[in-house]
């Protein structure tokens, strides 16, 4: 019996940071049968604290909180004004004379860490690097499922030895950030299929798909290929409980064809969403910003701006490349129809 057993239908919401997830969607999912999931990651503990309280107000079941493993950075006054200094053409289209600077640069991993320890979900998990064994072990000795994100097979050979009880193989084609944290950020390029055969072959762990997984036509053929669950965020977004902007909502539920690509320059870090003005305007300087979390924090405030104006061009619109597949309706709807696809894919 693994913490898969822990919930229906094979079928985990991906967690989306930056405020889209809410405690009503991750109860919505999780009372649905799939695994609903908290992005952590940009909370303080006391945030989380009251969250977690309020997810377990609305369910009794299993859920996951997710996090990204970093440290605190400590950029040079040079990097910093670096930062600034790139972002020149984005603050003079706002009209801004200077970038607000911001009050820290991340949240600190190692309290949200403790935090999580207390809280108990039955699953965490996180991106951006690994943890330690110990710290594995520690998870696990307070009855929490320890998953970690991967991108290529070494990542999740290295998941494997620091003992997780399994990995969510992330494919190009997912939106938001990529976990990529052995070797360049650019050289993870396998598809969700190409990723999938060959994490499953490699590790004796559970494998779960991520990445361009919208349907359950789609959810049949990653289960038929040795997953034993997917991971689905672009299409939870566009659901009715998530908190994302409206007007960034509107654009997920419009995009058709809009190309989705991987920019450096809203944080640092390569993420995958809806091509808009910002993204074009810093194209040619982004491999020169800081990185994450560092250019994720000075950009905090045009972010805030754009929310303000209803202004999408400035927005980050992270969505997977099958955005254009993505459904309006109740987080728990979504689920049975997923359920229903995949039952009658199954079937045939």
């Amino acid at each position: 019996m693994t913490w898969l057993s822990l919930f229906e239908h094979p079928i985990i919401q991906g967690p989306t940071a930056g405020g889209a997830n809410t405690p009503e969607q991750v109860a919505a999912v999780s009372n649905a049968g799939a695994l609903g999931s908290l992005a952590g990651s940009l909370l303080s503990p006391d945030t989380l604290r009251s969250q977690v309280a309020a997810i377990r107000e609305r369910t009794a079941r299993p859920f996951c909180l997710n996090f990204f493993v970093q440290n605190i950075p400590s950029p040079t006054a040079e990097e910093v004004a670096l930062g600034e200094k790139l972002l020149r053409p984005v603050l003079d289209a706002l009209g801004w004379d200077k970038l607000p600077m911001p009050a820290k640069w991340c949240e600190d991993f190692h309290a949200q860490f403790e935090a999580l320890i207390e809280l108990k979900p039955a699953v965490a998990s996180f991106t951006f690097n690994q943890l330690h064994k110990e710290q594995v072990s520690r998870l696990q000795a307070a009855g929490i499922a320890v998953v970690g994100t991967i991108t290529t097979v070494d990542e999740a050979l290295a998941w494997q030895a620091a003992g997780a009880d399994g990995v969510i193989a992330s494919g190009i084609e997912a939106g938001g950030h990529r976990g990529t944290f052995i070797g360049p950020q650019k050289e993870a390029r396998l598809t969700t299929f190409e990723l999938l055969p060959a994490v499953v072959r490699a590790v004796d762990i559970p494998v779960v798909a991520a990445g361009g997984i919208m349907r359950g036509a789609d959810i049949a053929r990653a289960l038929a290929q040795g997953a034993q669950a997917v991971q689905m965020g672009t299409a939870f977004l566009v659901t009715d409980e998530s908190a994302i902007h409206p007007a960034y909502k509107q654009r997920l539920l419009q995009a058709g064809e809009h190309a989705t690509r991987q920019t450096r320059a809203f944080s640092g870090r390569y993420a995958r969403g809806l091509d808009n003005r910002f993204m074009q305007l810093m194209g040619p300087v982004e491999d020169q910003v800081p990185a994450y979390p560092v250019q994720n924090a000075l950009t905090g405030s045009i972010r805030a701006e754009a929310a303000k104006r209803n202004d999408t061009e400035w927005m980050s619109l992270w969505c997977g490349t099958q955005v254009h597949r993505a459904r309006s309706m109740p987080a728990a709807q979504l689920v049975q129809t997923l359920v229903n696809e995949l039952a009658e894919a199954t079937k045939q």
